[in-house]
């Protein structure tokens, strides 16, 4: 017996000469490829005669749906009409951003859509995009910073604590925040999230637990950033026991990492091998909930979300700590997720790339730039935006344009002349970059409530 294992190998164990040899041999490539053949054969030969008791099993899983019910592989074609769908702030939005909605409402997976004002395109669904599908999760409908979120810790402090104290405040932030691929923290924490059964069950997100482990409590580049500033309460905050007036903060905004990333990456290729489709819409394609990988997807995606919350907690922590003070209450969502909920009385996937959930009553965080507020809202639950928001002020610019039209020198002009002390950032991230936040909150009056402010006053970013 050679040492590698073939087709001829599972054909002579008696496995169809059909589609669930090729399965097999790519899960045992990816995940098995160092253990025994003998052993391998083994496990291959029983999977063969009880399919069932491998259903969910990470590696044989798959195989065993093929020689179940195999999932049929058939280029999708678009329909010639749009799903029902809504925008808000139509005219602040670029053309390229809507063709994307339009695109993906032809989808016949698709029930109905929606574009946010801060809208403008990305890859799929564009930035800002709002999808419900049926049975069926869409990788790059999420994102690839799954569980991309925002979260305001707020302290018992009045605002005048932060006088005399920038420098202070402004080493917390360079010394308990770590940012990009390469920075993590000197000590390590633990969480309980790293015992939870998909790091032991999905092989890809077994080989992942060591990253997500040193990454816990680091934030990613980009937009990404973790600031010092003032929380306004206006009025009344459901579970905020807080009277109005200001208040120390710390708002951060950052997603799951390379955990996420590798996960986004790993079923974007697997769907586009089960669903493919006409090039122009190719970032689109689906997994099928069904089916062991849709499943698989959405166990993980999951994950990916309370991985970045567990970041977050771990960020505030740092900083709660190192001031020696103690957070009151914490506000946060998640905007770059898929959810299962009700649209017009029927169960679907809602996809939000670049949206805050707003369900009736619902918090959340609405930001701006580094020099514009951002603010705490409550959800309106208005079924025509699926429930949804903006997930900020929006790009009004690309980084690239930014590079080539703004300078290092107007940026710190924009800077001082609102008190804003910035640590990192780049050029790419200026506030000049992004839309007036005050009139996307205002095209999205129908969507949310504002029930309090947040001023950056010390920005940490990559």
């Amino acid at each position: 017996m050679g040492s590698k294992l073939s087709g001829k190998d599972l054909i002579k164990l008696g496995f169809p000469k059909n589609n669930s040899i090729n399965i097999a041999l790519g899960q045992i490539h990816r995940y098995r490829k160092k253990e025994k053949k003998s052993a391998i054969l083994e496990e291959a030969k029983e999977v063969l005669l009880m399919p069932q008791k491998f259903k969910n099993h990470g590696t044989w899983g798959k195989v065993a749906e093929g020689l179940i019910a195999p999932v049929e592989i058939r280029k999708q074609e678009l329909r010639n009409l749009r799903a029902p769908f809504s925008i808000f702030g139509e005219n602040e939005i670029d053309a390229s951003a809507k063709e994307q909605l339009y695109s993906a409402l032809k989808l016949p997976i698709a029930v109905q859509g929606a574009l946010m004002p801060d809208a403008h395109s990305g890859y799929g669904l564009p930035i800002g995009g709002v999808l419900a599908t049926e049975k069926a999760v869409i990788p790059y409908g999420v994102g690839v910073d799954i569980g991309c979120r925002m979260s305001m810790s707020i302290f018992d402090l009045p605002e005048s604590f932060m006088n005399g104290k920038v420098d202070k405040l402004q080493a917390i932030l360079q010394n308990h925040t770590k940012f990009g691929m390469y920075e993590t923290h000197d000590r390590k924490m633990d969480h309980e999230l790293f015992s939870r059964s998909e790091f032991k069950e999905i092989p890809l997100v077994k080989s992942l637990l060591d990253k997500a482990y040193k990454q816990l409590g680091t934030s990613g580049g980009g937009n990404h950033f973790v600031e010092f500033g003032v929380a306004e309460i206006l009025g009344e905050i459901p579970g905020v026991k807080l009277p109005p007036g200001k208040y120390l903060s710390v708002l951060s905004h950052s997603g799951s990492r390379g955990l996420g990333a590798n996960i986004a990456k790993h079923y974007t290729y697997l769907a586009t091998k089960q669903c493919p489709l006409p090039s122009k819409v190719q970032h689109l394609t689906w997994l099928d909930l069904d089916t062991h990988d849709g499943q698989e997807y959405w166990s993980a995606m999951n994950l990916a979300g309370d991985y970045a919350k567990a970041c977050h907690d771990n960020i505030h922590y740092r900083i709660a700590k190192a001031l020696g003070k103690q957070i009151v209450v914490t506000i946060e969502n998640h905007h770059n997720f898929a959810w299962k909920e009700l649209v017009n009385g029927k169960e679907c996937i809602v996809h939000r790339k670049g949206a805050t959930p707003a369900s009736e009553d619902q918090l959340g965080i609405i930001p701006g730039s580094m020099t514009a507020p951002g603010f705490i809202v409550k959800g309106k639950g208005n079924s025509a935006s699926l429930n949804s928001a903006s997930h900020g002020a929006g790009r009004l610019f690309s980084r690239s344009t930014c590079k080539s039209s703004f300078t290092k020198s107007e940026m710190k002009r924009v800077l001082k002349e609102k008190n804003v002390h910035l640590v990192g950032g780049g050029i790419d991230e200026a506030p000049m970059a992004y839309k007036d936040i005050h009139k996307v909150m205002k095209l999205q009056d129908e969507l949310v409530s504002v029930l309090g402010t947040f001023t950056p006053k010390i920005v940490r970013m990559a």
